[in-house]
């Protein structure tokens, strides 16, 4: 069970790929580790937190606040968690959110690490270092970037997991590869959900692959300064509407896509708007949507892509290469109002 090792501009991740849970006593020692997970995990994998001490969340993007983190915080103090401890996050996005934030400012930063359980916390949430909280329905509004201490996947984890989980997580699998990965993109053409569910090997490798598209974008630009931005194609529409909506990521993001692409259309030229929309909708993901268009443009204006009157949007040349373009808010507006 080598590890692959990926190096940051101050930190190294080692990456376990196709693993299992019961390795991470040779990663850290049980006696000084604590694991955050929620009720679902938790439930669904009893025996494997046996001899862990284990914190338990109630799950839900709903829960991925400040109030859960003191919780969390108290109850680290309660198990005596020092500066030598380990944190390790067990779950999906919002698990793994919590816990990287947790650790970054208990005692001003202790080591962590990441056991993602599902599609979307694989090859997506858990990579890059991102850590952070939602205030109100402004997603990711308060967090640091720091990088986890390692990566473990282990994919006995998906076998309990609900059909929309594995739809969430395709919708950024097909995203990466809208900007970075046109084969990917032929390779999801030709194949459904259940194909990939039903031929493990099949999904390990896409996983791995996910996986390593992000890291490598994340190596070249760790404070979202440039190319980074690439990852949020989707996204800023997406967010818009995923907390006002009570909308899963994956169908937040999903319908983000399909939306950008029009505007990659009008501004870029962009001609396969069908193409993305019928992928989407292959895998089980909603594309077109009615909403409230000026509530949702006063949510984006909010956005951390905003610099002061633009807004970095992510749009399409062509499958497999994004650009970031930025778009006077003004124009975005009128943009939105008309789709």
């Amino acid at each position: 069970m080598d590890p692959v090792k990926y190096t940051f501009s101050n930190a190294s991740t080692h990456c376990y790929f196709d693993a299992a849970f019961s390795q991470l006593k040779k990663i850290v020692d049980p006696a000084s580790a604590i694991i955050v997970t929620d009720e679902n995990v938790y439930s669904g994998h009893i025996k494997k937190f046996r001899n862990w001490n284990t914190i338990v969340l109630k799950p839900g993007e709903a829960f991925k606040v400040q109030a859960t983190v003191d919780t969390v915080i108290e109850q680290m103090i309660a198990l005596q968690a020092d500066r030598k401890t380990t944190l390790i996050g067990v779950g999906g996005g919002v698990i793994t959110d919590i816990t990287g934030y947790a650790a970054s400012i208990y005692m001003r930063g202790i080591p962590f690490g990441f056991v993602p359980t599902s599609v979307l916390s694989m090859v997506d949430a858990s990579i890059g270092g991102k850590n952070g909280i939602d205030v109100g329905i402004y997603k990711n509004m308060v967090g640091v970037i720091r990088q986890p201490a390692f990566l473990l996947h282990d994919p006995s984890f998906l076998q309990t997991l609900p059909q929309h989980e594995w739809e969430n997580g395709f919708a950024e699998i097909i995203k990466h590869a809208c900007i970075k990965d046109a084969a990917m993109f032929r390779e999801l053409e030709g194949n459904t959900l259940k194909t990939y569910q039903n031929k493990k090997q099949a999904m390990r490798t896409l996983i791995q692959r996910n996986a390593v598209i992000k890291i490598k974008v994340v190596q070249k630009d760790e404070f979202e300064k440039a190319g980074r931005k690439l990852l949020n194609f989707g996204h800023t529409l997406g967010h818009a509407l995923e907390n006002q909506y009570e909308l899963s990521h994956g169908q937040a993001i999903s319908i983000g896509m399909t939306y950008a692409c029009h505007i990659s259309a009008q501004l870029r030229g962009f001609r396969d708007t069908e193409k993305v929309v019928k992928l989407l909708e292959q895998y089980g993901l909603p594309t077109y949507a009615s909403f409230n268009k000026k509530k949702a443009v006063d949510v984006l204006k909010m956005d951390k892509k905003r610099e002061r009157k633009e807004m970095n949007y992510i749009l399409l040349d062509k499958i497999g290469r994004a650009a970031i373009q930025l778009i006077p808010l003004q124009q975005l507006e009128k943009i939105i109002s008309a789709l």
